[in-house]
């Protein structure tokens, strides 16, 4: 599904009660160039908040892992697109020093991305329904969020709602 996941995925991150169950959190944007030194690097670079100049894979791995030992952490990879299950094995190996509790979330369009990597089910989201849609354009449209006082408008809300097709970006936009 198109829309929706960074969102979700960001709610998430940025929950308080999010914040005080990990020790650490890091957020990667991985995109179509998937490079196991590069996004090994970034995650290193976001789990220390400090700039790092090593480019080889075992010295990267080896601070990471460091740096995640005995700790709980919460990792987003956003829009990951690389299919590689060798690329995965390579990169996911520091991860195991953290304790239990760590999480990966891994938002991505690619079904087949999904079963590379899966641990767990993954979960993909559904469109939204066109009351869910409407509710969700009124929210973000109207100043009281709902279309009391602007019954007017709400036909030309579900207009709108059926050109989105239930796509929440779509319809916040």
């Amino acid at each position: 599904i198109r829309g929706g996941k960074t969102t979700l995925a960001q709610l998430v991150y940025n929950d308080n009660s999010i914040r005080d169950y990990f020790d650490l959190k890091a957020w990667v944007c991985v995109s179509n160039e998937f490079d196991v030194i590069k996004t090994t690097k970034t995650i290193l670079e976001s789990v220390t908040s400090q700039s790092c100049n090593k480019n080889d894979l075992n010295s990267l791995q080896v601070e990471l892992k460091e740096n995640l030992s005995g700790k709980k952490f919460l990792l987003v990879l956003d829009d990951v697109w690389n299919e590689n299950y060798d690329d995965w094995t390579k990169l996911r190996s520091p991860f195991d020093a953290g304790i239990t509790g760590s999480k990966i979330i891994v938002t991505t369009r690619n079904s087949n991305v999904s079963s590379i990597m899966r641990t767990v089910a993954d979960h993909s989201l559904q469109i939204l329904s066109d009351n869910d849609s409407l509710c969700m354009l009124a929210h973000h449209a109207l100043e009281r969020g709902d279309f009391t006082g602007h019954l007017d408008l709400k036909e030309i809300g579900m207009e709108i709602v059926k050109k989105c097709g239930g796509l929440p970006l779509a319809l916040s936009t």
